[in-house]
């Protein structure tokens, strides 16, 4: 058993972590390259996987890993590899996400599926059929990229004409990330078109996380899943499946989740009001053509309490 001071200390580097990066731009490369030489479908499969584990990469440094040093981290994820979200805008919007109070808030919480009931009225028949289709699993997997993108891309040109504090230098950044892969992909056997769909395919992958990761319930600390998978998509995801753990502990490392879970498990879940899955698998047989939550949010206003966010169990975690 360890105290809090032991559970946020951190080593000057985390070699799993910079492995884990290092394999992915190999994979990356291989897939681009050589493999699409060879075998142009399995290529385009590996490097969306590649695009999916980059994205997870991302999600560890934007939480301060492998390094100290912020700089250095992010310099390692500067290549845009996932096409459309500049890294200095991740980081933002999963950092102000990161606010429990305000988890499923459409209008709080940047990373929200529901819609404010009365916006919900307003849309056309055709855009309701749609959003209610990517609110079961098949669906986020197929269409969410699309969708997802399409309001991302939309808010984000909203802010960019509103001349939002850091959102034009960040998307500046990322032009010069495009700038890299352009460089890589223009020479490299895999073209434009073929990259494209492997982006995509990177995009529905991180679909299957993102899809029941919160739900809408009165208590900000019972919105959190856990899905306690130990399968190859925990691994690209980096145990991100552990979400109320690392909600409650977000610079805690992706390799030391599990042990943080399992030194004190009836703990997390009694928090999170037992929102559990026990495998990937369960998730995909109880949602892949079902709808999981309704797009207007049920319970809006957004109960917000600050308190019970925070008190996550620091101490007694080994």
């Amino acid at each position: 058993m360890t105290d809090r001071k032991t559970l946020t200390a951190s080593p000057v580097v985390e070699w799993p972590t910079l492995i884990f990066l290092l394999g992915t731009y190999a994979i990356w490369a291989f897939g681009t390259t050589l493999l699409y030489a060879f075998s142009p479908v399995l290529a385009v499969l590996l490097t969306g996987v590649a695009v999916a584990q980059f994205s997870s990469l991302q999600h560890e440094v934007l939480h301060g890993h492998p390094f100290r040093w912020r700089w250095l981290n992010e310099a390692l994820v500067f290549p845009a590899l996932a096409l459309t979200v500049p890294f200095g805008r991740f980081r933002d919007t999963h950092l102000a996400h990161h606010h429990d109070p305000i988890l499923t808030d459409p209008y709080d919480d940047p990373e929200s599926n529901f819609m404010d009931p009365k916006v919900w009225d307003r849309l056309p028949a055709w855009a309701r059929v749609l959003l209610r289709m990517n609110n079961s699993l098949l669906g986020r997997i197929t269409l969410g990229p699309v969708i997802g993108n399409l309001l991302w891309l939309r808010s984000e040109f909203r802010l960019l004409l509103a001349g939002a504090p850091g959102v034009r230098r960040d998307w500046a950044l990322h032009l010069g990330g495009l700038g890299l892969l352009a460089l890589w992909i223009v020479p490299a056997e895999m073209g434009f078109g073929a990259y494209l769909v492997a982006a995509y395919i990177g995009h529905g992958l991180l679909k299957i996380r993102t899809f029941l990761e919160h739900r809408a319930h009165e208590a900000a600390r019972a919105r959190t899943v856990i899905i306690e998978d130990r399968g190859p998509l925990s691994w690209l995801f980096l145990n991100n499946n552990l979400h109320a753990v690392h909600h409650c502990h977000p610079n805690v490392p992706w390799y030391r989740l599990p042990a943080v879970l399992a030194s004190n498990r009836d703990h997390y879940l009694r928090r999170n009001e037992g929102y559990l899955y026990r495998s990937y698998a369960e998730v995909f047989r109880t949602y892949l053509l079902r709808v999981k939550d309704p797009v207007p949010h049920p319970l809006l206003p957004v109960r917000r309490s600050a308190e019970e966010a925070a008190d996550c169990g620091l101490t007694d975690v080994a």
